[in-house]
């Protein structure tokens, strides 16, 4: 399968967007100059914020990227479920904030409207999805404007509605990915097969372009992933440690912490499976209930007290599997690296 343009002309490694803030306009612009495909994660900020960092990045002479947005797909917690969740965590939050108290429960779409009105007037070449399925009237608007769309799937049958809806490309996120796992039902996380598998049985199912991502840190993967019918892979957690990269000094410093053995998927922080380092809250929170993004909401205050502190116990260590192959320097080098 040919991918479609603007990516035609890319190089076969791109940059999976990451939450939070991995994915600066820096890094972005730095991947796109060397011809990799890089996308700007629009999850978590206003419509404003990332208005600013499209600017940035089209201001810089970029012109092939993307923006990556969350699909409202809300996973409501109950008043008393929440409540008993911030009893459980109350210690933990309290441990850099004496004052920490619960916050209200929040139950919003990430202004979704404002967002996808931004990546459209601001003309942005690719818009991406993930956390659920936009209608098939979004689909259209958006490829109206001249966009390229791609969903994020994570098993067959995700594959077929995206196909169905009308995507014009998916990415297809394995199991060992770290951070959010784009499942659509988060009562669940993806069936643990490997990547060359999943593109194999995706490619039984579709004809659409297929980007490949979820744990690849290594060339040879990459070659496997094309050979399984892949037409791009896109790596996140081998960047994280990248000069550009906008992650934490924190998160940075936790991804060759030798303390740090084992990622597991966890809800603990958001209320939605994500694959994280496993530390301190995690552990003490394997029973964290299904409350997206309630749970998100509540947990961010103790996750940026503990940041500002350097307490990588109580942060979201978002990393795939493979992450102690995650190295530092410029992300041109680690991309090259990777190509076939």
């Amino acid at each position: 399968m040919t991918l479609p343009s603007p990516l035609d002309t890319l190089k076969s490694v791109a940059v999976a967007p990451m939450a939070g803030g991995p994915s600066s306009p820096g890094l972005v612009v730095a991947a796109a100059r060397a011809g990799h495909f890089a996308q700007l994660a629009g999850g978590y900020k206003t419509a404003a914020a990332l208005n600013a960092q499209i600017a940035e990045v089209t201001e810089a002479g970029v012109s092939v990227f993307g923006v990556n947005l969350f699909v409202p797909n809300p996973h409501p917690i109950d008043e008393a479920g929440y409540s008993a969740y911030w009893e459980s965590i109350r210690e933990h939050a309290s441990t850099h904030d004496d004052a920490a108290t619960m916050a209200a429960r929040l139950e919003d779409d990430d202004e979704w409207s404002e967002k996808l009105d931004a990546v459209i007037l601001s003309r942005t070449p690719v818009v991406s999805f993930t956390f659920g399925l936009p209608s098939a009237g979004t689909f259209r608007r958006l490829q109206a404007a001249g966009v390229l769309t791609i969903q994020t799937v994570t098993s067959v049958d995700e594959a077929r509605q995206a196909a169905a809806a009308g995507a014009d490309a998916l990415t297809v996120q394995g199991h060992d990915a770290g951070g959010h796992s784009g499942v659509w039902n988060p009562d669940t996380v993806p069936e643990n097969i490997a990547l060359a598998t999943l593109i194999e049985r995706v490619r039984t199912v579709t004809d659409l372009p297929l980007i490949a991502s979820g744990g690849i840190t290594r060339r040879e993967q990459v070659l496997e992933l094309l050979g399984a019918g892949a037409d791009m892979v896109a790596v996140g957690t081998a960047v994280l440690r990248s000069d550009e990269s906008g992650a934490s000094a924190v998160h940075k410093a936790a991804l060759a912490d030798e303390q740090y053995t084992e990622t597991a998927f966890t809800r603990a922080f958001t209320g939605r499976p994500a694959r994280a380092l496993v530390n301190a809250f995690v552990e003490s929170h394997v029973d964290a209930p299904v409350g997206y993004p309630a749970l998100h909401h509540l947990t961010r205050p103790m996750r940026a007290k503990a940041t500002a502190a350097g307490d990588s116990t109580l942060v979201n260590l978002w990393a795939g599997q493979g992450w102690r192959e995650a190295e530092d320097g410029p992300v041109v080098a680690i991309l090259d690296a990777l190509e076939p």
